[in-house]
């Protein structure tokens, strides 16, 4: 029994130096921050580009995103989330030299170059040649920048578009597209494309329930809805175990003298109680400083009470 419940208090006081709990615990000091400024806040002025950025990069936080662009919790699939679409002009020149248009983005997994059917709301576009692509990326979970060539040769007609589908899913993107225009009709618009991977997180990650509160709050933020801001952010804190306040220490039983003599029995150690309390250990460890602190005073007054007697 006392090998076991060393064990558990050496592993508890382990973990509070194992774990980086520094993020999570910004995550619920946000969310207090949020419910905060929420209640005070009307409609017209609640900050919501501000709090917006910071739900964003709580986001991040909760999902553990890593230095490569990947995430801990949380992983991205070849479906569209977002798009980013930018319209260039080009020039149709005697020689057949090619102009480049560069493009870039995040997070992409492909490009479409596109040819609007007008220049301008009634002048028709013109057809653009197409003579290669060329997409420099650095993929998700690399630091390496890869090349790949796409070999095009070919009109694209105003109305057409052309997908290209890069190798693995981009966490930074360059697309060049070498074109002209025809020199016999005169300059051409052409539209590219970078469509944005889709992100999905784990459900089996400790961060679930925070994550989807912060995913609530921007839907919210989007609607001006204050009182559901106001109930995701509390539920956020609730769900992190972050509290303003931390839980009482535990009584532990004083040992009993034995009658007519000075030695000192020690009382019997209640497996549950001793689990509980170890378990409340751990929580205040992994919390903010203070609640660190407590849970080391709270760790040094259990091991005491179980220490042998010599």
């Amino acid at each position: 029994m006392k090998k076991y419940v060393w064990t558990l208090a050496l592993l508890a006081a382990a973990n509070a130096f194992a774990q980086v709990p520094a993020a999570i615990v910004r995550v619920a000091d946000d969310a207090k921050v949020i419910d905060r400024v929420a209640e005070v806040s009307t409609k017209r002025d609640l900050p919501t580009d501000l709090l917006k950025h910071i739900v964003t990069e709580d986001i991040d936080l909760l999902r553990g995103k890593r230095g490569d662009g990947t995430y801990q919790y949380a992983g991205f699939e070849r479906l569209e989330s977002s798009r980013k679409e930018e319209t260039f002009s080009v020039q149709a020149k005697k020689s057949e030299d090619l102009a480049t248009i560069s493009f870039k983005g995040e997070y992409a997994y492909r490009l479409i170059v596109g040819s609007p059917n007008r220049r301008m709301l009634v002048t028709k576009n013109r057809h653009i040649w197409i003579d290669r692509i060329e997409i420099e990326s650095i993929p998700l979970g690399d630091k390496t920048t890869k090349v790949h060539p796409i070999k095009v040769e070919a009109w694209l007609e105003p109305g057409d578009a052309k997908p290209f589908d890069f190798p693995d899913i981009a966490r930074q993107v360059t697309a060049r597209v070498f074109v002209r225009g025809d020199k016999d009709q005169g300059y051409g618009n052409v539209d590219l494309t970078l469509i944005s991977a889709k992100i999905f997180d784990d459900p089996t990650s400790p961060y679930i329930d925070a994550v989807n509160s912060a995913k609530a709050i921007l839907r919210s933020l989007d609607r001006n809805e204050i009182p559901s801001i106001r109930s995701m952010a509390q539920r956020i804190s609730q769900s992190l175990r972050v509290a303003d306040t931390s839980p009482a220490i535990a009584a532990v039983p004083a040992p009993t003298p034995a009658t007519r003599t000075v030695e000192v029995t020690a009382p019997r150690v209640d497996d549950d109680a001793t689990y509980r309390e170890l378990q409340a250990v751990e929580d205040l460890l992994t919390g903010t400083e203070p609640e660190k602190r407590e849970g080391l005073d709270r760790l040094h007054q259990l091991l005491r009470h179980l220490r042998p007697r010599s």
